[in-house]
């Protein structure tokens, strides 16, 4: 009797240890839960893309890894390879090694998008989320682009308490007065101002401050007719900007500028090491984070005349699709359900409050701000101050060469080390200009 009731019992345990055995192998066949779905019902599969944006300022990098993690955790089978990284190349010559080494990104932040539409690296962003945004720049009449976040103003940052021991109790109105503050802080016995150039983007924030007041506030088009040649960086206008910019260089900012990264210039300021620096909001949270107890304030440097000029237009920037991975359905899915998280009204919150952004999206979306954020959310909302675009930025017939720009702040950099002629820099940047023009067929 006790036999057979162990026989019973046994084959029990073998119809039990056969249905285990079969959903363990349908369970590892793929027919798990899946947010992509490939082959019709019950098949998923897991389906991965490449990522790469910017990253230079450490916290716009780490706003959006948070997000690229946050999103992962929500839809665990889609997998994102983030391929960002730190570069001594400029973010373009970086985009270009990658496509060089067939490591061209799946979904990636473009900056110069009439360069890689033209050559074919990206494709036009899916009609699906052109909803998700309101006007939106166009290239060649195609939109290329979902932005990350509306151009911010740039302008200076400055210790609050390094003004007031200078004796400083007013904010300057004009370029003049901004230039009488640097002397007072330097009878101070301080470094007026911070430069991070080593990241040679962070020269271009001074760069474009000056050309902006010479020249794009005035005349916007002013790309479009150098390209023409019916303007020159010989006029008045211009040797002007990069006289004021040459000798701001020579006499206010701290020793060693060319070896400094963008991404020291928090802690020299908060550490004292300097009174001011000139960037933009995403700087706000650095900050803070370098020391919460710092006191700063933020203002736009007026020009000569006294008036406003900031960064501030639209421009075909953003998340872009590549080509390549436009063949690929299930990719391309993918890479827009990330697009619309991104944009969704929680993370998109988190995003722009870890940066200061200002949002490009339709719908309304706000976080808390400071006194700093308030101030530049100021100059966007004021009629009377200017908004313009960096030299590079422009697109249509603005668009200047795509290697023109890097290749203008290495020879800024050079009048400036060797204490040199600007008419005669001017003079080599319009050959160069033209130079390149002839080779990229503009």
């Amino acid at each position: 009797m006790q036999k057979k009731k162990w026989m019973r019992l046994q084959a029990v345990l073998l119809v039990l240890l056969a249905a285990i055995l079969f959903l363990t192998a349908c369970r590892d066949s793929g027919t798990g839960n899946s947010s992509v779905t490939a082959g019709g019902a019950g098949a998923h599969k897991e389906v991965h893309f490449s990522i790469a944006y910017a990253a230079g300022d450490p916290a716009t990098k780490q706003a959006i890894a948070a997000t690229i993690e946050a999103f992962m955790q929500a839809h665990p089978d889609i997998i994102i390879q983030d391929s960002s990284e730190l570069s001594s190349s400029a973010y373009l010559d970086w985009l270009k090694i990658k496509d060089a080494v067939g490591e061209f990104p799946d979904l990636v932040e473009i900056r110069d998008t009439d360069a890689f539409a033209s050559a074919g690296k990206i494709v036009e962003l899916p009609s699906g989320l052109l909803e998700l945004f309101g006007n939106l720049p166009q290239v060649n009449g195609k939109v290329w682009n979902a932005p990350l976040f509306v151009s911010a103003p740039q302008g200076i940052i400055y210790s609050k308490q390094a003004y007031a021991r200078a004796g400083i109790t007013r904010l300057p109105q004009t370029y003049g007065e901004f230039l009488d503050i640097q002397e007072k802080l330097k009878a101070g016995g301080m470094t007026p101002l911070v430069v991070g150039a080593k990241d040679i983007f962070h020269l271009g924030f001074w760069v474009n401050k000056f050309l902006i007041d010479e020249v794009y506030a005035r005349d916007p088009d002013w790309n479009a007719k150098r390209t023409a040649k019916q303007v020159s960086f010989m006029d008045r206008n211009v040797v002007q900007a990069m006289t004021d910019f040459k000798e701001l260089f020579l006499t206010d900012v701290n020793e060693g500028w060319l070896g400094t990264n963008d991404n020291q210039t928090a802690s020299m300021l908060t550490s004292g090491n300097a009174a001011q620096l000139y960037s933009g909001t995403w700087m706000f949270s650095q900050i803070e984070e370098a020391d919460p107890d710092f006191e700063y304030g933020f203002y736009a440097l007026p020009d000569r005349r006294g008036k406003r000029n900031v960064v501030g237009l639209p421009s075909p920037t953003g998340w872009s699709l590549s080509a390549e991975a436009a063949k690929d359905t299930e990719k391309t899915e993918a890479i827009q359900e990330f697009i619309r998280f991104f944009f969704a009204p929680e993370p998109y919150s988190k995003f722009l409050a870890s940066i200061n952004g200002l949002p490009s999206t339709k719908e309304k979306v706000t976080y808390d701000t400071g006194e700093q954020m308030q101030e530049a959310l100021k100059l966007m909302a004021d009629p009377d101050v200017t908004k313009s675009l960096m030299i590079n930025n422009w697109w249509g017939d603005n668009l200047i060469p795509p290697d023109f720009r890097n290749w203008f702040y290495k020879l800024l950099e050079e009048m400036i080390l060797t204490d040199g002629d600007v008419s005669e820099y001017m003079k080599r940047a319009d050959r160069e200009y033209d130079r390149q023009v002839q080779d990229n067929q503009l």
